[in-house]
């Protein structure tokens, strides 16, 4: 079991389990580890490897804990973890035992991360939390088809309840934003790092930004020094599979504007109505 594999199954492990890294730290300490929860922390962040006994001795503390919970996830243990390792040899090399149990302990974290979903990014890089997002917004399906009447149903009520210039659903994709429903003066394809929706897509529920240029995090933005000169903006997160964001049902205007408790009730209640035909 290499050590890279061992790690992403420890950490998604201790996610099914419910453990956040100072709960599995006192478990793993409990059964002799020597680690500091610092060092643990760090293992399960991937910012740096532990020995190998360490490792087992995580993997050991985790089978413990596991068969009490809905989890069927095991984490393997190392070829030579100090007698820990039932399942494996120590042979290497394509076609032996010992890469055999790699390759099916790769397809179990596959199938685990799926399984956990957003609930687990605490314990994934950043890097592999997109990477999980990115693969949801493809399973939309939605990315570069046609405008559908069932969403832009919803895109005209937004405009004309809120009685602003646009109302959108945006799907964001790795590198920019795609408008599969658009009223109002806004591109179809909007570069990602400037597209306002993709930092509501980091928030769990509504970012509201009553004027832009009050804003530090907006006030520079080119959609908002620039066409469509973008004053007020409300978004909200829409969910795709294993509960990742895949996207935002939004309104924007040219003049700054309150929106009330109401208004968020109503932005909330037509991102639902926007959700249900995602999920279908």
């Amino acid at each position: 079991m290499d050590e890279q594999t061992q790690q992403q199954l420890t950490v998604t492990a201790a996610a099914q389990a419910g453990l956040g890294p100072a709960e599995l730290w006192i478990a793993y300490y409990a059964m002799g580890g020597s680690l500091s929860q610092v060092e643990v922390k760090a293992y399960l962040l991937g910012e740096q490897g532990i020995p190998q006994l360490e490792g087992d001795i995580l993997a050991l503390t985790l089978n413990e804990i596991l068969p009490d919970t809905a989890s069927e996830l095991r984490v393997p243990y190392s070829t030579d973890g100090q007698g820990m390792n039932t399942d494996s040899t120590s042979s290497a090399g394509d076609g032996t035992p010992e890469a055999a149990g790699i390759d099916e302990a790769g397809d179990i974290l596959e199938r685990a991360l799926e399984d956990l979903g957003a609930a687990g990014t605490s314990f994934l890089t950043p890097a592999q939390a997109e990477a999980e997002r990115l693969r949801a917004v493809e399973r939309t399906g939605l990315v570069d088809t046609p405008a559908e009447e069932r969403f832009d149903r919803i895109t005209r009520q937004a405009k004309e309840h809120f009685g602003v210039s646009s109302a959108s659903v945006a799907l964001i994709a790795k590198q920019r934003q795609f408008l599969k429903s658009v009223i109002g003066p806004l591109g179809q394809n909007t570069p990602r790092d400037i597209a306002l929706c993709s930092e509501t897509i980091r928030r769990a529920g509504p970012l509201i930004i009553n004027d832009t240029l009050n804003d530090p995090l907006f006030k520079n933005n080119p959609l908002v020094t620039g066409e469509p000169r973008i004053r007020f903006y409300a978004g909200y997160p829409l969910i795709g599979s294993g509960g990742w964001a895949v996207g935002t049902l939004c309104i924007i205007d040219q003049n700054p504007r309150n929106f009330t408790v109401e208004d968020q009730q109503v932005l909330r209640d037509l991102a639902e109505d926007a959700q249900r035909e995602i999920d279908d």
